[in-house]
């Protein structure tokens, strides 16, 4: 999936370079999505915009469109950076103070993405004060606010406050970018939740899987930059922001996306609970008490293993141990039968850890024979100690 870029133009003369940058932002393949003041629409039209990138350019807070969404809300979810340019002294004192009055501020106020500045104004206004006390707050919270060109400007004086040009808010805009999301082009699939499978039309065979180490990895995977996929069993969970999500049910139908995705990922974490058996039969009817029924059970695909056996080179495969006894030498013969890159053992024999719970006890094993132990923590917290040691390990069978 293309990352998301939203270009905020305010209304200055250098609005006509916006569109250069837009067009080179393009050309990169980001996905980018225009929004304007109304100050901006005196300088450049949307229709540029909404040419260059292909997506309608957002100009009013109240703009109708067949998508029910609440636009400003729906457009930071998806942003992966949000670049201003031109940054007024008008929109740099605005965000720096909190307020939001147009579409432009109220997106940017929502963001949780990175949010990159480029002031354009006349000198005297770019060196006062409060101008520079704006910048000074919006960076001291994390913004990246750059520095502005010297030379003439449109008010015909000669100074600091000129724009930068868009090849050069490309390339700081990039090195933004891979400082944060070093993962960034990685493809990474996940699967998640439990396998259902069916007794009847009421009935059938699951797990206590809940899901929610897999979509904790799935999230710090995308925090990262990579372009996640993610195969999910049935859960109460709220999808993932920003990966692609694939819904299942039972083990025949996660098998079957699994090995749709993984030949093209560079990164397979196989963390759902995949039932190890299925019916060989499914009653079209609900069966009733008193009839003696002896349901046969068969084997259903081992996933697992059928991914090591066409595990291309450079790829990196993650497995999960669920284990109530025997622990390690589970894991580690589970590691060396299906090929595994790294094994994630999984201590779930107490109440309190593990199915269900929001804390796991994991511990990494290696195919080198070496281990890492994560230990107890939130799923969320283990998920990103298990994605920095991925990462880690692609660096090591890269060389």
């Amino acid at each position: 999936m293309p990352k998301t870029v939203v270009v905020g133009v305010s209304g200055g003369i250098a609005a006509y370079k916006t569109a250069y940058l837009v067009s080179a932002l393009v050309k990169k393949g980001y996905d980018v999505h225009v929004i304007m003041t109304k100050n901006a629409l005196e300088f450049i039209s949307a229709l540029t915009f909404e040419t260059i990138s292909g997506n309608a350019a957002i100009t009013d807070t109240f703009q109708r469109s067949e998508e029910h969404d609440v636009k400003h809300v729906s457009l930071a979810k998806r942003a992966d950076m949000f670049i201003v340019a031109p940054a007024t002294a008008n929109i740099l004192s605005k965000i720096a103070g909190g307020i939001a009055d147009d579409m432009l501020t109220t997106t940017l106020l929502a963001a949780r993405c990175p949010i990159v500045f480029t002031p354009a104004m006349n000198t005297a206004m770019y060196e006062n004060q409060a101008t520079q006390e704006s910048i000074r707050i919006l960076k001291k919270r994390g913004c990246y606010v750059m520095d502005t060109g010297i030379g003439a400007l449109a008010c015909r004086d000669e100074g600091a406050g000129r724009m930068k040009e868009p090849e050069e808010i490309l390339e700081y805009a990039q090195s933004v970018f891979e400082s944060l999301f070093d993962m960034n082009g990685v493809k990474v699939l996940v699967s998640a939740g439990p396998t259902v499978e069916d007794i009847d039309p009421v009935r059938f065979i699951s797990n206590r899987s809940s899901g929610k180490m897999g979509y904790a990895i799935a999230t710090a995977a995308v925090a990262r930059g990579a372009d996640v996929t993610l195969v999910s069993g049935p859960v109460a969970l709220e999808a993932v922001a920003k990966a692609e999500m694939v819904s299942v049910r039972s083990a025949k139908q996660m098998h079957e996306s699994v090995t749709k995705f993984a030949a093209g990922s560079d990164v397979v974490i196989m963390c759902a609970a995949v039932a190890d058996y299925t019916p060989n039969e499914v009653s079209s009817q609900k069966l009733k008490k008193g009839q003696d029924k002896s349901i046969e059970l068969v084997r259903t695909i081992d996933i697992l293993k059928e991914l090591g056996r066409g595990k291309k080179s450079g790829q990196v495969l993650v497995g999960f141990a669920a284990e109530t006894n025997n622990h390690e030498n589970s894991a580690k013969e589970k590691l060396k039968n299906k090929n595994l890159d790294i094994i994630a053992l999984n201590d779930v024999g107490k109440h309190d850890e593990g199915f269900g719970s929001d804390y796991n006890n994991i511990k990494l094993l290696y195919k080198d024979g070496s281990g890492k132990d994560l230990g107890i923590k939130t799923k969320q917290e283990l998920a990103k100690d298990i994605i920095d040691c991925i990462f880690e390990y692609r660096k090591t069978i890269a060389r």
